[in-house]
């Protein structure tokens, strides 16, 4: 007679067979536009995920992303557009409204303790010329938000609370308009890390928002700015 032996296979072994994973990952929408329940799972779980906007069609917002505006003013035209031969998220409106804070927001994640970075460029306004990342994003009238600003020269650190915004830290650095540069805006509990070409130039504390969110990107007023990734990392 044969004897059944138990083969119990450790993790490495199974790893190279493909069948397991120590890392949760997002995945897509089923062709229903719904997502199970495990897959909503995964996605607030989701320990790394990089958004390269070369792969999607130009003229067009991306997949997974939706668009909103905080305060008065049009909504921003978010679309992907060809830089250089490379293809990357543009916010494109330049209405001149001060107060207009357009938003291009991932809907497919929601994390509370995240870093999410990204390379852009200012390209132009006259009233601002800025980029932006968002944390924690209940709605459009609350979350966090990171900017650095060409025309300004600086860094700051908001929130934006019942669709008011108040600073919480700035920092100068310099923005070159027509250049690549890196944002980085991390937060852990109660506190927010914003780094700037790989450089830590903020680091405080703020209590607002304490559940998980969305991310996403920022722009003001008449701001043309270009997104060339976005990363999500927890």
């Amino acid at each position: 007679m044969f004897k059944l032996t138990k083969i119990c296979l450790m993790p490495g072994i199974l790893i190279m067979l493909g069948l397991y994973s120590d890392k949760t990952v997002a995945t897509n929408p089923t062709t229903s536009g719904q997502t199970s329940a495990n897959e909503n799972k995964q996605k607030s779980e989701a320990n790394s995920i990089t958004i390269d906007f070369s792969k999607y069609e130009i003229g067009k917002l991306p997949d997974g992303f939706s668009t909103a505006v905080t305060d008065g003013g049009q909504g921003g035209k978010w679309e992907i557009v060809d830089a250089n031969n490379t293809k990357v998220l543009a916010q494109t409106n330049t209405d001149e409204t001060d107060g207009r804070f357009p938003l291009c927001i991932y809907d497919m994640v929601s994390i509370k303790n995240v870093e999410v970075s990204t390379d852009f460029m200012a390209v132009a306004g006259k009233v601002d010329q800025a980029a932006g990342l968002v944390v924690r994003y209940k709605d459009k009238d609350n979350y966090y938000i990171t900017r650095a600003n060409a025309l300004e020269d600086n860094i700051r650190l908001y929130k934006v609370e019942s669709g008011k915004r108040k600073q919480i830290a700035d920092a100068t650095a310099k923005v070159t308009s027509g250049t690549w540069h890196n944002l980085k805006l991390e937060i852990k509990g109660t506190h927010l890390k914003v780094f700037y070409d790989g450089k830590s130039i903020i680091d405080t504390n703020d209590a607002t928002f304490q559940n998980a969110g969305k991310v996403g990107f920022w722009t003001k007023a008449d701001s043309v700015t270009y997104f060339k990734n976005l990363k999500i990392e927890n």
